[in-house]
């Protein structure tokens, strides 16, 4: 929460209004409420399988972790190697199916730069509608199922991963002010996930724009569940925004971008999802929990950061 690119008050405040919901339903409605929403402002950051209350020494942590990775942790276990947890970045279950609920924090985002927030609402409102029927046929518990019958505990941790490398990168590149796009690139290939990423191909890449021309005022934008309203690029150029730094664009949404002179830098899907899950796990690794990684997780440990 301290990292949300909302403050915590605002966050806290969210709780709050999710107590005063839950008190206010009837007992029957009581019974389909998800509990964890009274603690938890993530819809896509949950347990999914397994005791809260156990001990976890060690985790195998990736980014995409379904059946596949459910049978390699298995695999590594019956091997000798200790997994207490499997740890997925991309949510799976019922996480999944709530993804849609995290979007609302884009609003919050678009109007921090500039876009006033009855039009951030507004456009948002249709997207958030057309994720959420887009999640509707998915076969959610697939990984989750194969984890039940293994007996081995599941979690995914999706938008406080995300709100760390959102975090990370906007104060790097507000304290660095890199001028040109080449700058903005040069700057994320010092950092070690993206130079790795670099050897796979899958590094940072300039998609609108070249490395001559300014950046301008750079917006990261890389948290908020999924991508966000095509119809946002002509706000936040009309705001200000010069340059977005994104994991990933789709082509639609890159058009709109063109079509409003936004430069556009796409850092790289799994090396800024790891650079967030990085963020958190060391976390984990400081009170002496092992981390495995696989499934795309270029894993790279910070003895310290704030």
């Amino acid at each position: 929460m301290e990292k949300d690119p909302r403050s915590k008050e605002a966050v806290q405040k969210l709780l709050e209004k999710e107590k005063k919901l839950y008190d206010e339903m009837k007992d029957a409605e009581k019974q389909e409420f998800d509990l964890d929403r009274l603690f938890n402002p993530y819809s896509d950051t949950r347990i999914l399988y397994g005791d809260p209350e156990r001990e976890i020494t060690a985790i195998l942590a990736g980014i995409d972790m379904e059946t596949a990775e459910v049978l390699l942790a298995e695999r590594l276990s019956s091997r000798g190697r200790r997994i207490d947890l499997i740890m997925a970045h991309h949510p799976e279950g019922k996480a999944m199916s709530a993804l849609y609920q995290v979007m609302k924090l884009q609003e919050d985002v678009l109007n921090k730069f500039g876009v006033p927030i009855n039009v951030a609402e507004g456009i948002m409102a249709s997207r958030i509608s057309e994720v959420k029927r887009g999640l509707m046929p998915l076969n959610h518990n697939r990984a989750v199922d194969a984890a039940r019958l293994f007996d081995i505990p599941l979690m995914c941790v999706h938008t406080p991963a995300d709100n760390h490398v959102n975090d990370f990168l906007q104060n790097l590149f507000d304290q660095n002010k890199p001028e040109t796009l080449g700058d903005v690139v040069k700057v994320l290939k010092e950092i070690p996930e993206y130079a790795e990423a670099v050897k796979y191909n899958a590094g940072p890449e300039i998609v609108l724009g070249s490395k001559e021309k300014r950046a301008g005022k750079i917006m990261v934008d890389m948290t908020g569940g999924t991508s966000g309203s095509e119809d946002a690029y002509a706000k936040l150029a009309a705001a200000g925004v010069g340059t977005l730094v994104v994991m990933h664009i789709g082509e639609k949404h890159r058009k709109e971008a063109e079509k409003n002179h936004i430069n556009v830098i796409v850092a790289g899907h799994m090396a800024s999802d790891s650079l967030g899950m990085n963020l958190f796990l060391d976390e984990l690794s400081r009170r002496g929990v092992e981390i495995i990684p696989c499934a795309g997780l270029l894993r790279y440990e910070r003895k310290e950061h704030s």
